[in-house]
């Protein structure tokens, strides 16, 4: 928190001085352009304007370095009030007052195997917590990245890195602001694709050698003419112009195609460049750091030039729609038609490289979300990896609530498959949850919320919550049924850790306890590991069946003094209090 605020207090203070600095240049620039008017009248007045001209000059050199001075100004200014929203984003973070970040609904997906039962994406979800990417490829990377188990290779090269990362938060923040100063879209970068993708549509040759002699032979009429003062080159100029014009407008379609892409992403293209070029200076000790870090090239110069210098071609090809300056540029130098051909080769030599020099910059900032998770709960720990089929857990938590007041526990999976007992309120669905979430981290080199933790990395099946499907008329029974489907089908192909919370609620108890204990025979007879809560004392009586595989854990409830405790401690065995028949009488039900 200290961090933040002192990061807050000091982005505050220059963005005070940039302010005033930017008002003071504002009233200078006021005044020194009313001069300019003011001489430039009197010159006009005056027989000797050739007194005025020096003055005259040296206002507009001096207006001009004003608004050179300004733009950079108005720059650190608003980089300034990024870094300061960024921080106080934090500090509410932190102090559990809002969450402004971004929640990935549009990543939600009913059936995936975890995806919505764990509340990964939306409102209060896993992806809002960990998120603090800001380009649409980040935001997409990160959604993938916790949708899927890495191979264990990848997941310690992805603790290396955060590790690393967490110790960076000021560059971490730098990237982050860069981002946010100018967000692109998903419709921003489709088009972006979309350019680099289209094959290139080049200029004929001979039009080409003919923008570079039209204009060559243009200045050199002009030439002649102020030295021999001879008006037929005047008029040698004047037609070369207008056929410079003639020549280029041949070529309307092409441009107009063209700025159809780059009024959308030049400036988009230019925060690019400032991020990697961020990345390229950092030095970085992690293997997959430097590994990024080396992507970031294209025939042997660096990224951050080449996709600085693309967007200035896009925003020099964009002063087409601009008549005065296209009739004057074109007319001289056929402008237009060397900023297209600039374009295509640019494309024809670097475009495949966007995508990767992207993904780059995606795959950084979801390292950096997850860096700033670290860097946030540095109580979390980084799992050792086994491939042993064994999951512990100490002080295992949920990373949403509250550390100071959540409860953390102790589980072991060696590999025994556990059967939950609790009462509602107990706390079992969010233990579950907390299993599945932490083991969602655990397989992406996350830190997790635990003290300890040794885990082998597993495809996570979750049934927990399920919903209607009116639009496939669906119920809620054949929807669990399809899940169940879907883990066992899975399970065939590959050992998963199965979470499974009061499954077929839809039947009469005898049919549900039928069907759940078949449920977790057939678990255990394709070596899933897992855990599946229920409140049937007759389904935890199958561990005497299968005393190898199976193990019951409970939470308890506690009443005394005429009230309900809970604890929400895990316990061995069966639980054993009635807490609902308790609160009923209580409440005066019956």
């Amino acid at each position: 928190m200290k961090f933040y605020t002192t990061q807050k207090d000091t982005y505050t203070s220059i963005h005070k001085r940039l302010k005033k600095q930017y008002n003071t240049i504002s009233i200078i620039r006021f005044f020194i352009a009313t001069a300019t008017i003011v001489l430039l009248y009197f010159g006009l007045q005056s027989d000797d304007f050739i007194k005025y001209t020096l003055p005259i000059l040296g206002c507009i050199v001096l207006f001009i370095y004003l608004m050179k001075l300004h733009a950079t100004i108005t720059y650190k200014k608003l980089r300034a009030a990024t870094l300061i929203a960024i921080n106080q984003d934090e500090i509410n973070h932190l102090e559990r007052k809002a969450n402004n970040y971004d929640d990935g609904a549009e990543y939600i997906d009913f059936k995936h195997p975890y995806a919505y039962d764990l509340d990964i994406f939306g409102q209060h979800s896993l992806f809002q917590h960990i998120n603090r990417t800001e380009t649409f490829k980040g935001k997409e990377k990160l959604a993938t990245t916790l949708l899927n188990t890495l191979p264990q290779e990848e997941i310690l090269q992805n603790q290396e890195a955060i590790k690393e990362l967490a110790d960076k938060p000021e560059w971490r923040q730098e990237i982050q602001a860069l981002g946010r100063m100018k967000k692109d879209g998903k419709a921003t970068h489709s088009k972006l694709m979309a350019w680099s993708n289209n094959s290139n549509t080049a200029i004929n040759k001979a039009s080409s050698i003919l923008a570079i002699i039209v204009p060559v032979v243009l200045i050199g009429s002009f030439i002649a003419y102020m030295i021999t003062d001879n008006d037929s080159f005047l008029s040698y100029c004047t037609y070369l112009f207008l056929f410079n014009l003639f020549l280029v407008s041949g070529k309307a379609k092409l441009f107009k195609k063209e700025i159809g892409t780059t009024t959308a992403v030049g400036e988009i293209l230019h925060q690019y460049s400032l991020i990697i070029r961020q990345i390229e200076e950092e030095d970085f000790t992690s293997n997959k750091l430097n590994n990024l870090k080396q992507k970031l090239s294209s025939d042997g110069k660096p990224a951050g030039q080449l996709i600085k210098k693309l967007a200035v071609l896009f925003s020099q090809m964009d002063t087409v729609s601009n008549v005065f300056a296209a009739l004057l540029f074109n007319g001289l130098f056929q402008y237009h038609i060397h900023i297209f051909n600039a374009l295509q080769n640019w494309k024809k030599q670097h475009a495949s490289s966007i995508p990767i020099w992207l993904d780059v910059i995606a795959e950084i900032e979801t390292l950096n979300s997850f860096a700033n998770l670290y860097y946030n709960n540095k109580d979390y720990t980084f799992p050792a990896l086994n491939t042993q089929q064994k999951i512990t857990f100490k002080g295992l938590a949920h990373p949403l609530l509250n550390p100071d007041t959540r409860i953390g526990n102790d589980i072991a999976f060696s590999p025994k498959f556990t059967i939950l007992t609790g009462s509602n309120m107990s706390g079992k669905s969010t233990f579950l949850r907390s299993l599945g979430i932490n083991i969602v981290l655990a397989g992406v080199g996350a830190p997790v919320c635990a003290t300890d933790a040794n885990v082998h990395p597993l495809p996570v099946l979750v049934s927990m919550r399920l919903s209607d499907s009116l639009s496939d008329s669906e119920s809620y029974f054949f929807a669990e049924i399809k899940r169940l489907k879907q883990i066992m089908d899975a399970l065939e192909t590959q050992q998963s850790f199965v979470l499974l919370d009061e499954i077929l609620r839809g039947t009469n108890s005898d049919d549900k306890r039928t069907g759940t204990i078949e449920v977790v025979k057939k678990m255990i007879a394709k070596n899933a590991i897992g855990v599946i809560a229920t409140h049937d004392i007759e389904v935890c009586n199958t561990t005497t069946e299968y005393p190898e595989q199976l193990v019951n854990r409970c939470f308890e409830a506690e009443i005394a003094n005429g009230n309900l405790h809970f604890d929400y401690k895990l316990r061995d065995g069966i639980c054993q209090n009635k807490s609902a028949t308790f609160l009923m009488e209580k409440i005066g039900v019956i």
